[in-house]
């Protein structure tokens, strides 16, 4: 009975924990997916195209002769994320790059939910606007199904990066996955959710 009473006053004690919603989320819900609706004409707001995930890849063809490469990359991603990335290995072998099956030559980090907003919010507001001589993002990197693939040169843009630390700096691919079903939705959705594109 006195074990009962402690568990009861332990859990009155402990605070209950409010999941916060992304303000990038709140801003879809609220503005972006009404204006979305309004200027193509879709019948439900479940129709207006969203952010599905977001996947970030880094291409380490060094890592063939320094295996040590993959692991200073992946805690670099993962600082940048804030989730754990993926190893990814060669498939097949290729004699003319001195390259064998299974070997590490990248990582891969895919982000969903929160974190995916959380993300975009810090590349479109602090990442992107560090890079140098920056006059936004081109228009004409969308795949024919409103997918947005968006280079990076340098990891020091991101603020979690300590410039002083890195060994060497490196780019990444950050492939930007919607559910719209043309690139002029897709567009839109990601000029109304902040995506600083180039002005024509």
């Amino acid at each position: 009975m006195a074990k009962d009473k402690k568990t009861k006053e332990t859990e009155k004690a402990e605070p209950t924990r409010i999941p916060v919603v992304p303000r990038l989320k709140e801003r879809y819900h609220r503005e972006v997916a009404p204006k979305l609706r309004e200027q193509f004409g879709f019948r439900s707001m479940m129709r207006a195209p969203r952010l599905e995930k977001i996947v970030i890849n880094q291409g380490l063809g060094e890592a063939i002769a320094n295996a040590k490469v993959i692991e200073i990359a992946a805690g670099e991603l993962g600082m940048i994320t804030g989730q754990k990335p993926i190893v990814r290995r060669a498939r097949k072998s290729i004699s003319n790059f001195k390259l064998r099956e299974g070997v590490p030559i990248g990582c891969m980090v895919t982000l969903r939910g929160a974190h995916m907003y959380e993300f975009f919010d810090r590349l479109t507001n602090v990442a992107l606007p560090r890079v140098r001589d920056f006059r936004g993002v081109p228009t004409k990197s969308f795949d024919g199904r409103g997918n947005y693939t968006l280079g990076i040169k340098e990891q020091i843009i991101f603020p979690e990066i300590d410039y002083d630390k890195i060994d060497k700096i490196r780019g990444m691919n950050i492939t930007i996955c919607t559910t719209a079903k043309t690139d002029e939705e897709g567009l839109e959705l990601l000029r109304l959710m902040g995506m600083p594109f180039r002005r024509k």
